[in-house]
């Protein structure tokens, strides 16, 4: 392995299940740890000294021009100016530079800053710690790019999932324990704003003495010219996401979760006092049943995914969590009125369990929701315009919770009252959520692969490190039931476009569902010439975008569960992908243990006639066997390999 491009090369040296066992064990490896614990470093930090900041404002200085009531608000703006203004030179410097001396760069910033804050503190100027502010809302901005961008360079495919999950989860921890350190240690009698300055300091050094153990992450474009002006190069990284589809559409979904989390987030001090009736330290509690939702949220994501970049759960996420929305404006609406509760009063009466549940479960559902978001993006983003494209949904996320703060103020102003701002949170989630599946229909298509995968099957893949994660392909299989191409989109990280026999859209909700997925109908020569010709021409285009196609050669669904002759089809695409300069290799699969369920044919009788013939949950699975070269692929070989893949058991 190459000294000089480590992380580079490190995730694919061995297969994901050989590095770790699971998403915790990367925090044993240099890969991925000292990046974790230097992120989690700077997010604790921030967090304290913000609400350090806010708590001293708000109750010990008398500022005649910062109202208490004002406080956080303006230390929040503030902290979020630097996002607007600086994002986009953020994402062009983690593109040209190598991206560990920019980590250290601004962990050596984040040290200066806090000694200023120090002085600050310890003077008790409310104007230098609001410089502060401003600072480490720039110390952010340029960590931000540079934090997803590093992750797809450290961690392959099956890990990528894990990884974010992990960063999600503890940049959650950091910001409770950083709000909970800043509260207590400022509150602390005389000694107070001293200990806040000693702790600032002491966690950016600790962020920094960290980061010098994060391995090289090479430049992704070293060649790009930085264009310093912001406003121009703001517009032209909107413009550079705007030309993947996918991936824009998932920064605006990723944008709409945080304005969804800012209304909550920024409601409950007001939801404890006025609905819950509980004092500060119920408002705390919030903030921690929120905090832990997303962690275990986050990390559920590698689990329910199989440790792929799988975007299903992404509606999943989007249900619970208008779900659980609504039901907390029906959980807190009939609480009687009480006297201020202390957190064990608040606890012992059951009908805040109710409360406290629905905010767990959707930040919960929150957490599965964004994940794979992130995921996908860092996945199907040019590697060389990674870090201006996570510039750009930094400076989207800064938009939409400007916008939550003002719609949420516009919606009080109104007369809603707080559990009314989350009634219509939780429904235009849902408004929103829908309007984004219907632009994005891989997400809805994903959801129904995860749930019939899942739910309906107890679906198991072999061999699916085989499936190339990148470049095009030929994905041939054997066709047993009507959801087979279904189940193949459930064991694929990418998209596949697949060839199938035109009488299949004719069949109510699956015809719809895979026109939905742009499948490929194709009639034989004989019975439709223009059908047969204008397949094989969008399969060759297929291939030539560098895309995967998959292909059933036995040209039908078995009617007696035994593997058909493979047709000469297949023979005429790799032909038509050589012409074109294309070599894509052939990976032969093989669904096992399909014949005979609800799905496909029996002998004596048709497909889905029969609801629960073999019962709930059949264990099925997917054997994929190691790629063909394009120039040894010949019908009777290749269907000899499936049949091969067969004899492996589900």
């Amino acid at each position: 392995m190459s000294a000089q491009h480590p992380v580079t090369l490190s995730p694919t040296a061995q297969p994901a299940e050989a590095a770790h066992p699971n998403q915790f064990a990367l925090l044993r490896q240099r890969r991925f740890a000292p990046f974790f614990w230097t992120q989690f470093a700077g997010a604790a930090n921030d967090n304290l000294f913000k609400f350090a900041f806010t708590v001293m404002v708000t109750y010990q200085l008398s500022v005649s021009w910062m109202p208490p009531a004002l406080a956080g608000l303006v230390i929040g703006a503030l902290f979020i100016l630097p996002f607007l203004l600086f994002s986009a030179t953020a994402g062009q410097l983690t593109d040209k530079y190598e991206k560990t001396r920019i980590i250290r760069f601004v962990k050596n910033l984040e040290i200066a800053i806090m000694l200023v804050a120090g002085a600050g503190f310890v003077a008790g100027s409310a104007a230098i710690l609001l410089g502060c502010v401003f600072l480490m809302g720039l110390h952010s901005t340029l960590f931000g790019p540079v934090k997803f961008a590093y992750l797809p360079q450290a961690l392959n495919e099956r890990e990528l999932t894990g990884g974010n999950g992990m960063v999600e989860m503890g940049t959650f921890v950091a910001i409770l324990l950083g709000n909970v350190a800043g509260g207590l240690l400022v509150a602390l009698p005389a000694i107070g704003h001293t200990t806040v300055a000693v702790a600032c300091l002491a966690l950016a050094l600790l962020g920094r003495l960290v980061a010098q153990f994060i391995p090289p992450a090479p430049a992704t474009d070293p060649g790009l010219t930085v264009n310093w002006n912001p406003v121009s190069e703001t517009w032209r990284n909107l413009k550079l996401a705007h030309g993947n589809t996918v991936v824009f559409r998932s920064l605006l979904g990723i944008s709409w979760m945080w304005f969804f989390g800012a209304v909550f987030l920024s409601q409950f001090p007001s939801f404890a006092k006025d609905v819950l009736h509980g004092n500060e330290q119920v408002a705390s509690l919030l903030l921690v049943v929120f905090s832990v939702g997303i962690g275990i949220g986050s990390l559920l994501c590698e689990v329910l995914s199989r440790r792929h970049v799988e975007i299903g759960l992404v509606p999943l996420g989007a249900i619970g969590m208008s779900v659980f929305a609504i039901d907390l404006y029906f959980a807190s609406r009939a609480l009687p009125p009480s006297e201020v509760l202390t957190l064990a009063a608040f606890a012992a009466q059951p009908a805040h369990w109710r409360v406290m549940a629905d905010l767990l479960l959707l930040s919960l559902f929150a957490g599965l929701y964004s994940v794979p978001m992130y995921a996908l993006i860092q996945m199907r983003s040019q590697p060389t315009h990674r870090a201006r494209i996570i510039a750009a949904n930094n400076i989207l996320n800064a938009l939409f919770m400007i916008a939550s703060a003002v719609l949420a103020g516009a919606l009080l102003s109104a007369g809603f009252t707080v559990p009314q701002i989350f009634l219509f949170t939780g429904i235009a989630n849902a408004v929103v959520a829908f309007y984004i599946f219907l632009l994005v229909p891989e997400y809805l298509l994903r959801f129904v692969a995860w749930v019939l995968s899942r739910c309906i099957y107890r679906f198991k893949v072999r061999g699916d490190e085989h499936i190339p994660t990148e470049g095009a392909a030929i994905l041939a299989c054997n066709h047993v039931s009507f959801v087979d191409a279904v189940l193949l989109m459930a064991a694929s990280p990418r998209p596949i476009y697949f060839i199938m026999d035109h009488r299949i859209f004719r069949i109510p909700v699956l015809g719809a569902l895979f026109r939905l997925a742009k499948a490929i109908p194709v009639a034989p020569q004989k019975d439709d010439a223009a059908t047969y010709e204008a397949a094989f021409e969008r399969a060759a285009q297929v291939l030539k975008d560098g895309d995967l196609l998959a292909i059933f050669p036995e040209g039908g669904i078995t009617r007696d569960g035994q593997l058909q002759a493979f047709k000469g089809g297949i023979m005429k695409i790799i032909e038509r992908a050589q012409a074109d300069g294309v070599q894509a290799p052939v990976v032969p699969m093989a669904l096992t243990n399909l014949w005979g369920s609800f799905f496909s044919r029996i002998e004596q009788g048709g497909a889905m006639v029969r609801p629960f013939r073999r019962g709930m949950f059949n264990r099925v699975g997917l054997n994929v066997g190691a790629p063909l070269p394009a120039a040894e692929v010949q019908p009777a070989l290749l269907r000899e390999r499936v049949a091969g893949l067969l004899q492996i058991s589900a």
